[in-house]
């Protein structure tokens, strides 16, 4: 029972916050609820298409959404902000462009802004990226995890767990293997943890990590 909670909702309201910001009637939610999907899927699929070896370069970390009464705001935070805009093609322009056919509105109710992240592998996200780059690559697990979490303790966080659960290294059973680092309290709810999910598809079949990242309380 203990272990079905997700560990950002579990927090929600005391240490960690909502990334979309908006008020919505009821009968609103759901479109933009949806909108903000459509949004996410969008940057991240650019992203993955137009620049290269992005996880190298830190990949985005999380995508905040505010939404205002004339205007739609989109802030994409991750470790390569200068490799965006300066991608040979239309970088932002393009971007914003494809969220504005996916959501009908004009140009000017949209922005979109990249905000860098000094610490990128700090990102649950990005280090789960990471993690799967490096699975993918054939790289014995043990030492992906050792690695991603001496990366980690160069920032100022306090601790991390790298959890990696499938066919490891090609055997025949599946096993969860994981490793920790310093303090990750996921009981404490005044605790502020960073969590992540991402599939890494190998070519023994799908690997599941999960990463998380204790950055102290309060």
């Amino acid at each position: 029972m203990g272990r079905k909670i997700h560990p950002l909702g579990f927090r929600l309201g005391v240490s960690q916050k909502h990334y979309p910001h908006r008020f919505a009637q009821a009968k609103d939610y759901p479109k933009f609820l949806e909108g903000d999907r459509q949004i996410r899927t969008s940057v991240e699929k650019y992203i993955a298409r137009h620049v290269k070896d992005a996880t190298n370069y830190g990949g985005v970390g999380h995508i905040e959404i505010q939404r205002k009464t004339d205007l739609i705001r989109v802030d994409i935070h991750t470790g390569f902000p200068d490799l965006l805009i300066e991608e040979q093609s239309l970088g932002i322009t393009q971007m914003k462009s494809d969220i504005e056919k996916i959501l009908g509105i004009e140009s000017r109710k949209l922005r979109v802004a990249p905000s860098s992240i000094t610490q990128p592998y700090g990102e649950p996200k990005i280090l789960a990226e990471h993690v799967a780059s490096q699975l993918r690559n054939r790289v014995p697990f043990r030492r992906t995890m050792k690695k991603a979490t001496e990366l980690v303790a160069r920032t100022s966080d306090r601790g991390v767990k790298i959890q990696i659960a499938g066919r490891l290294n090609g055997s025949e059973m599946a096993r969860v293997e994981w490793a920790r680092e310093g303090r990750v309290p996921l009981q404490t709810i005044k605790a502020h943890i960073g969590y992540s999910y991402h599939p890494a598809q190998t070519i023994h079949g799908v690997l599941g990590i999960k990463t998380w990242i204790f950055r102290g309380t309060g």
